[in-house]
Order: C-alpha cells, then sequence, then structure tokens
C-alpha cells in the first residue's frame, strides 16, 4: 500500500500548467516540522507536492505560500537523466486530496 498524509505549510504559490490534451497539474512545496530526538530540535522536512486535474485547479486558485494544509496522497518517485548523463531522482507526493487548514485570521494575515 502508498499512502502518505501531511500536514504541513505551503513553501511557495503553486505553479499550474495546462496541458494541450486538457489535463491540468499544479505543483508546490509543503513544509512538515517534526521532532528529532537525536539532536533534540524540531528538523523541517520539505515534500514536493504533485496535484492533477480539479484538485489541480482548486490548488491553483486556494493553495497559497504560508497557508497550512493537509495532503492525501501517494508517494511517486520518478527517474530523469540530468544534463550531465547522471540518473537522478525526483521524489513527489501525487495528491488526492487537499484540505485547507487554519482560521480565517491566519488567511487574512497571510
Amino acid at each position: 500500500m502508498n499512502t502518505a498524509v501531511i500536514v504541513g505549510r505551503v513553501g511557495k504559490d503553486p505553479d499550474i500548467k495546462y496541458y494541450e490534451s486538457g489535463k491540468v497539474r499544479t505543483s508546490f512545496s509543503a513544509a512538515v516540522n517534526r521532532w528529532d530526538s537525536k539532536t533534540k530540535s524540531e528538523v523541517t522536512d520539505w515534500f514536493n507536492i504533485e496535484v492533477w486535474d480539479k484538485q489541480a485547479e482548486f490548488a491553483g486558485e486556494y493553495v497559497k505560500k504560508g497557508r497550512l494544509v493537509a495532503i492525501d496522497g501517494r508517494i511517486q518517485i520518478s527517474t530523469y537523466t540530468d544534463a550531465t548523463g547522471s540518473e537522478k531522482q525526483w521524489n513527489s507526493i501525487v495528491a488526492s486530496n487537499i484540505r485547507l487548514l487554519g482560521s480565517k485570521r491566519d488567511e487574512e494575515q497571510q
């Protein structure tokens, strides 16, 4: 089973892309804080988020930098070759559901 659920803050305004096929993709990053018992401090993990179709249109309109969001989806690992010929991996969460969290006041402060 490949399931991911995160709650964090959006790191940058979403980038929305429309394809000739009619598909829509929105991508952004999200920061999730966690406690690291080794360093006894809070650590931030960054996740690349990818959203498709109707959810992508929703994310493009309502998801903004700094906004607290809950994301349900699956982890996707893609492999590509960079300009130097080295094989690289790109990890992302392909979201199936995005929920906007926080109060109206939080949204107005951003």
